[in-house]
């Protein structure tokens, strides 16, 4: 068994309970790759909740975009590290909007006609969101 090892958060964020697959998704609408920081994204991790999970560690503290991350994984949580230790623990909540995270599947809807931001509101409880020009969907 190969033992991985990623080096402890000083102060930053650990993105957890990522659902396998969406780690990468998270880290490139959240523009990770233009940080000047270590960033550990771990893969297909083993998880108590779930089979396998996703981490994502970001080794700084930043202006982080939880509205992306909880459109992509509303059950994933932030853990802020602050001098080694974990100062807060927080629980997303879906956003009521989200601006360019998604494209709208619909061709002739304005917003993929025209040089103008994809915005998707969220309509019911249950995490639909759709497109305020045409009213689809996200998928």
């Amino acid at each position: 068994m190969t033992i991985l090892n990623i080096d402890a958060i000083e102060n930053g964020y650990v993105i957890d309970h990522i659902p396998a697959g969406k780690g990468m998704q998270i880290y490139n609408n959240l523009s990770l790759s233009e940080l000047d920081c270590q960033v550990a994204i771990i893969t297909n991790a083993k998880s108590k909740k779930n089979t396998v999970k996703d981490i994502i560690k970001i080794n700084t503290l930043i202006d982080l975009d939880l509205d992306v991350v909880a459109f992509l994984a509303p059950d994933a949580t932030v853990n802020v590290i602050k001098d080694n230790k974990r100062i807060e623990k927080k629980k997303l909540s879906l956003p009521i909007e989200i601006k360019n995270v998604v494209k709208c599947s619909n061709p002739h809807c304005i917003c993929n006609n025209e040089s103008i931001d994809h915005i998707f509101h969220l309509t019911d409880s249950k995490g639909t969101y759709r497109c305020i020009y045409c009213e689809t969907m996200a998928l």
